[in-house]
């Protein structure tokens, strides 16, 4: 379980593909202190640590990951905005998320807001997802490939997030652009409520 805060954005050294598998290396600030088996979340994927080395490690996504996500699209020299598990006994300073990408949106929109910048997100919209909590709400939650947001302008199929300078420069936020595909996994809460009246 995370909370959408990311802890940095790592970069891409390698990509390697083994039938329908993917395993991603990367680096980062932290790679000394992971381990294996550890879960750690990718643009809000939970991946598995399964290999360590040279101040690199290495995660693997299989078929259905890479079809419901945005790993797929990943090249060398990319960012990866990562965030390890949360701590049971730390503040839940975003908001709960799984790590179960539910499905990619496209960038439709980036505004620049005296500095800050508005994002506009449009997705696939399916009704009977929507009665289900796939949907998002006015001031509810979303995660953005991992990214804990609050929506503003919510849509049958777009929303809009406002980022701030911090989140900009410290995410993979700062490389999104129009047509930018990226991952999202609506509010659990959400969906647990629209089960309940469904």
């Amino acid at each position: 379980m995370f909370s959408g805060i990311v802890e940095e954005a790592a970069t891409v050294v390698d990509i390697k593909r083994e039938q329908g598998n993917y395993h991603f290396t990367l680096t980062c600030s932290f790679v000394d202190e992971l381990k294996m088996d550890q879960s750690v979340s990718h643009n809000g994927v939970c991946l598995t640590v399964v290999e360590i080395k040279d101040r690199t490690y290495t995660v693997t996504a299989i078929r259905e990951t890479l079809e419901r996500s945005n790993l797929g699209l990943l090249q060398v020299g990319d960012l990866v905005n990562l965030e390890r598990s949360m701590l049971m006994n730390g503040r839940l300073d975003g908001h709960i998320v799984q790590g179960h990408v539910d499905q990619t949106a496209v960038c439709t929109r980036v505004a620049e807001a005296d500095g800050s910048w508005y994002y506009t997100f449009e997705y696939a919209f399916d009704a009977n997802m929507a009665r289900q909590g796939y949907m998002t709400v006015e001031k509810g939650s979303v995660c953005v490939n991992g990214v804990s947001l609050t929506v503003c302008n919510s849509q049958q199929n777009s929303f809009e997030v406002a980022i701030i300078p911090y989140t900009y420069h410290q995410t993979n936020f700062c490389r999104i652009l129009p047509d930018s595909v990226v991952n999202i996994e609506f509010d659990i809460i959400g969906k647990y409520i629209s089960k309940l009246i469904v």
